[in-house]
């Protein structure tokens, strides 16, 4: 069964990575895929009706992604319909695109450790498409905005669901994991921004002239003290969703729930005082009709797939292989790091906190290497560092290269041949900078 079930997922894999040669929305294949594995899966196992509960479980798990990623998305469009972008964009002094890569990469780098990666990218690269004309710069840029994301997250507790999870299970402390990742993840985004750099043939950038050349819509027009009120509220609304999870211990889903319908109340009332009509677009119930809900349900597959890999067993088998038979922590660490590239790194973090938790076991491999999995020890800074920074080596294997895609477009091999390579340098770098760490006691 697990046999099966891998040489599908790959299958399936591959037909959503032909997307553009098929041209069949990646989205088909997804769920296509996603229904024949829980297929496969009921269809080969023992207990259907403990399959169906388990099935339930991890729809409700992926949900809250789901309902997290609609409301950012609304959020975000909300922003740019009142022109909240265009009032940034508008004070960036970039002398040139390659000073612009540099502003935007480091600025999405920041953002990401507060925000989340996904939310990161969405607002990052909705702002670049108001500064470049060009779709293969473009691509460019989003591309690196989706490495600078997912660095970013990677190296403070409540940047990325993957070190949520790791905060939430006492792997790491928010000081130590700060303190032993900042540098290597900063490396990792620095490296293809300098190779990145020299993919730009043409440096110029005339930010004025483009200014006057883009067509302002007419609720910008007529409202235009509104974009900066639109752009507070809506990044206030976002950065109240870790804040809320901190407090509260509650799902990131329910403060974005309560950020969305909080700005939507106050949209409303300025919409009746201000008297902005249904033409303008100014509603919110017309700014969710927006929302890219093939990307929505892209996810919605994909994440059920890799859930129906999970539950076979399939990444657990991988678990215990490396802990049986390769025992080093930096080796496993940066396996899985470029197993994220192809696989959701939730559920890859998710199963080896199940299988380097169980410490009689590890001890049984000596004392030395139980103390990498202890809180704060050096696997689980490593693996926060790999799973979350590795996904940008593929342009499927994090979130935000998933919905960069979706808003930008960008072919998979494109990506593969223009892209990875400049990921997986800064992936290496930033392992050598831990590895460097991990030898200076103060680190430790």
């Amino acid at each position: 069964m697990i046999a099966l079930m891998t040489i599908l997922f790959v299958i399936g894999y591959m037909l959503i990575a032909c997307e553009h040669s098929l041209k069949v929305n990646k989205s088909t294949f997804a769920l296509i895929m996603c229904g024949v594995l829980w297929t496969v899966y009921v269809s080969m196992s023992d207990g259907g009706d403990d399959v169906g509960e388990s099935l339930k479980l991890m729809l409700g798990d992926t949900c809250e992604i789901l309902v997290f990623l609609i409301g950012a998305m609304a959020i975000v469009e909300l922003i740019d319909r009142y022109g909240g972008f265009r009032f940034i964009t508008d004070h960036i002094t970039a002398k040139n695109k390659k000073q612009l890569l540099w502003i935007l990469s480091l600025f999405t780098f920041f953002m990401s450790s507060v925000l989340d990666n996904l939310t990161s990218t969405i607002i990052m690269v909705m702002m670049m498409r108001k500064l470049l004309d060009n779709q293969k710069e473009r691509w460019l840029f989003a591309s690196v905005i989706v490495i600078a994301a997912n660095s970013g997250g990677a190296w403070t507790p409540i940047g990325d669901v993957t070190t949520i999870m790791l905060w939430m299970a006492d792997k790491v402390t928010s000081g130590s994991l700060i303190l032993n990742l900042f540098i290597p993840s900063i490396v990792s985004v620095i490296i293809p921004v300098l190779i990145a750099q020299c993919f730009i043939k043409d440096n110029t950038f005339d930010h004025k002239s483009l200014k006057e050349n883009v067509q302002i819509p007419l609720l910008q027009q007529q409202h235009p003290e509104l974009s900066r009120v639109m752009l507070i509220m809506g990044v206030v609304g976002l950065l109240f969703v870790p804040v809320f999870k901190t407090i509260t211990g509650l799902p990131p889903f329910v403060a974005m729930m309560i950020a969305l319908g909080v700005i939507w109340l106050v949209t409303e009332i300025i919409v009746a005082k201000k008297k902005i009509t249904t033409e303008m677009g100014g509603h919110v119930s017309q700014i969710v009709r927006s929302i890219d809900m093939p990307t929505i349900l892209f996810f919605l597959g994909i994440l059920m797939a890799v859930n129906a890999l999970q539950q076979a067993g399939v990444l657990s088998t991988v678990a215990n292989g490396m802990n049986t038979h390769i025992r080093e922590p930096f080796i496993i660490a940066t396996l899985i790091g470029v197993l994220s590239s192809i696989i959701d790194n939730v559920p890859l973090v998710a199963a080896c906190i199940k299988m380097f938790s169980n410490t009689p076991d590890l001890l049984q491999f000596g004392q030395d290497y139980a103390n990498y999995f202890v809180e704060d020890g050096l696997f689980w800074h490593l693996l926060s560092f790999t799973a979350g920074v590795g996904g940008s080596m593929l342009i499927i294997g994090s979130a935000a290269g998933v919905v960069a895609m979706g808003i930008e477009k960008i072919p998979f091999f494109w990506y593969l041949k223009r892209i990875s390579l400049m990921a997986l340098a800064g992936y290496v770098a930033g392992v050598v900078i831990i590895y460097l760490e991990s030898l200076c006691p103060f680190f430790l």
